[in-house]
């Protein structure tokens, strides 16, 4: 898979958060960078994994090119649904950004132990945070390059 910049295809993200104002954020950073990809939410771990697997209301979901997960989700927790993520040969090279408000040691240490792509601790400042979904962007999905997806 080619650099997405010079691809003219828009990424899909999948955005896996549960707070409304985080995700309210995350799309305006995409509406005022002018980010034509399409950002994907659900608000917890199943969800999460049911959209990566293609279950039930998610049967026609794309598979994602990044997944921006953050860690203190309802029914399964981020470290969960990342673990289930690396275990699975269709899922395993998926890029999983942590994007959560936690910046405690142990829980760095637990999403690079499960194999996170990076680790970003949400700036409380709106503008800020709006400014590192940017950079996720820009870094991931314009200068990174992504393996091809398995299980197309």
């Amino acid at each position: 898979m080619p650099p997405r910049d010079t691809s003219g295809v828009p990424a899909d993200i999948l955005l896996v958060e549960d707070n409304p104002g985080d995700v309210r954020l995350t799309q305006e950073a995409f509406k005022e960078g002018q980010i034509c990809n399409t950002l994907h939410v659900v608000t917890d771990g199943v969800e999460a994994l049911d959209f990566l697997h293609r279950r039930d209301a998610h049967a026609d979901a794309p598979r994602p090119d990044i997944v921006l997960l953050d860690l203190n989700l309802p029914r399964k927790n981020g470290d969960e649904v990342l673990d289930e993520i690396r275990a699975d040969s269709t899922l395993e090279r998926l890029p999983v950004v942590i994007l959560t408000s936690s910046s405690a040691e142990e829980d760095v240490v637990q999403s690079y132990e499960l194999q996170a792509n990076a680790y970003l601790t949400k700036p409380v400042d709106p503008t800020e945070f709006i400014e590192t979904v940017r950079s996720i962007q820009e870094f991931w999905l314009s200068v990174v390059r992504l393996p091809p997806c398995d299980g197309d």
